[in-house]
Order: C-alpha cells, then structure tokens, then sequence
C-alpha cells in the first residue's frame, strides 16, 4: 500500500510526544490522560467542530412542500429513496462509532472528537426524521421508509455490504494482534470511504441536482449543514488512518491494498444499484450512467487519499457539484453572522474534490 509525502508526515506535536510514549493508537486500553497531549490534532478538530454547530430548528422546509407537489412522479420516487436511505444511514454510522470506533482509538483527544461526532450523528437523524415526517404525510409511506433496510431492496444491498465489511470487529475487546487491527483498519476505511465518503456523496449529489433546478431549497440547506459535518467526520477518519500508518507501517502491505480497493469497487456497484431505483429509465439531467462515472470519480479520490492507485479513470459529470465547495461554504458563514446562536471563528476547509 503505498503513501504520498503528505500522508506520511507526522502531525504537528506528534513527533515529540511520540519519542516519550511507546504506547501507539491502537494499543487495547483506554488512556484517560490529556496531558501532556499525544494526538493534539485530534482536540483541534474537536475545537473546530463545536465552532460549527447547527440545529434542526433552522432548517426551514416550508417551501418544500410546494415543491413536492410540482414534481414528476418518477422524481417523487426519488425523493422517498433518498428520504428513507438518510434515516437508516446515519444510524449505522453512529453505532459504528459508540461499538467500535471509541473503544479501539486509543486517544482521549480522539474520543472527545468521537463524542461530538455521535452529538453531529444525532442532529442529523434528527433532521431525517424531520424530512420524512414533511415530506411523506401518509402514515404507511412513513412506516415502510423507518424499515428500508427490511423492505427496500437497494437500501438493503448498502446495509449488508456496511455489516459484511464493519460487524466482524464489533465482537473484539482488544486489539491484540496485527490481523486485528487490520481487521479494524478495513471497519474504519469503510466507515469513511465507502458510507461517509461515497454512498453519503451520491446522495448529497441528488440534493444538489434538485437545487440546482430551483427546487427544495429546505432540502438542500440542511444537506449543506450535513455534507460539512460529513467531510470533517471523513477528514477526521482519513487522519486516524494516517496516525497507524505512521505508527505501525507494517500492517500497510499489499493485501491490505487489495482489500481495500476490492470494498470500493463493491461499494460503487452497491450504490449504483441504489441509483438504479432511484433514476430509473432516467430523468433529465440525472441517470444511471452519469451517476456511475461520479461514483468511480469519488471512489479513486478515496482511494488516491489512502495512498492507493485509482482504479476507474472517470471524470465528474455534475457541473452542480463542482461549485458545492466554495458556494455553500460562503453561504453558511453568510447566514451564520445573523441567524446562529454559537459564535464562529476563524474558517472550514472542505480540501475534498467531488
């Protein structure tokens, strides 16, 4: 598995602290000291997200309403798939999170990030739950969307594959030999890659088509929310990575790199099944075939970020997304000075192409 000069520089702070401690990241145990700090990178990215709260409150989806009813009936299909994939997505995230992830990063720095990130995992379920309450006032609609991964065939393609690469380390106390902690690297990788990184990306892409139309502006604001939320979490996991890599080089061999992009050619194929029944024979603008090249398109940027070779050589086809970076970021600091009680300072970088 091979690795660029950026990823394999330490943090800052690290280097030291480092030389003082043998204890590495993944060391079972569960160190409680903050001081002297070992990882200080991970309390500035827990600094930085508090600056960045939001609230389901401000999210207004009144004008929605009137949108939903102006849509066709295959994008009103859309809109459901995606309204009932959002409620169960997040879910599996945060009990990756609670079962798994803060009981093997060993950090306390990590675990106060970890922690928030269950708080920004809630706000978003929350908001979820919000949008189908709004947008599907039908009782039995609801109900069948709570239970997608039971009855919504392409929701549950996604599920299994999350369990398939994530349930096998949620058993394990500790980590205690070096194919253990490979298996939890593949758990983390997914958990970044594959769900935060490129099924949470493809749905962010049907949003961002939608208002690109002018169409479900309540929708689209709280994605933004969302999608910064999603790429800090993605960042955050991409440098826990990084850390075991620097900390224990060995277990990135080339099995590991093959597993690896094996789960992302899985996962690309897992979501487009899913935009299969979203698109159907195809809507203007949007269909399968151009979903699929935007997927290889993110699935080789996970895998450059990993220190892997791109696999599939595809181009984004969405202008719409193109723009997303530094419009929305704009946007929200815009309405933030008026319209948020918690004060932000200095800035957000989303560093991630599309």
């Amino acid at each position: 598995m091979t690795t660029t000069p950026e990823e394999t520089r330490p943090s800052a702070g690290h280097t030291a602290s480092a030389a003082s401690s043998q204890k590495n990241l993944l060391d079972p145990g569960f160190e409680l000291t903050l001081r002297p700090m070992r990882y200080p990178d991970f309390y500035d990215r827990y600094r930085d997200a508090i600056k960045n709260t939001w609230t389901v409150e401000e999210v207004d989806l009144h004008s929605d309403v009137a949108d939903l009813a102006k849509l066709s009936a295959g994008e009103q299909h859309m809109i459901g798939r995606l309204v009932a994939f959002f409620a169960t997505g997040d879910s599996i995230v945060a009990n990756n999170l609670v079962l798994t992830l803060y009981k093997h990063i060993n950090s306390p720095e990590a675990r106060l990030y970890l922690s928030r990130q269950l708080f920004e995992e809630a706000v978003h379920v929350q908001f979820y739950l919000t949008l189908l309450d709004t947008y599907l006032p039908d009782h039995d609609e609801r109900v069948e969307a709570f239970a997608a991964v039971e009855n919504i065939p392409s929701i549950r393609e996604k599920a299994q594959f999350c369990f398939k690469w994530m349930d096998s380390v949620e058993s394990m106390d500790r980590l205690e030999t070096k194919a253990d902690r490979r298996r939890f690297l593949l758990n983390l990788i997914c958990f970044a890659a594959c769900i935060e990184g490129l099924f949470f990306y493809g749905a962010f892409a049907y949003v961002y088509w939608f208002r690109s139309r002018g169409l479900l502006h309540g929708l689209a604001t709280g994605t933004n929310w969302v999608f910064r939320d999603e790429s800090c979490h993605m960042d955050f996991a991409f440098h826990v990575v990084d850390t075991v890599r620097q900390e224990e080089p060995e277990l990135f061999d080339e099995e590991l790199g093959r597993e690896v992009t094996d789960m992302l050619k899985e996962a690309v194929e897992a979501e487009l099944q899913f935009g299969r029944d979203l698109c159907g024979e195809g809507l203007p603008g949007m269909n399968t075939e151009s979903m699929r090249e935007y997927l290889q398109c993110v699935a080789d940027q996970r895998l450059v970020r990993l220190g892997l070779e791109p696999v599939f050589g595809s181009e984004n086809p969405f202008g719409f997304m193109e723009l997303q970076n530094v419009q929305e970021l704009t946007n929200f600091f815009e309405r933030r000075a008026s319209a948020y009680q918690v004060a932000v300072e200095g800035s957000v970088s989303f560093d991630d192409e599309f």
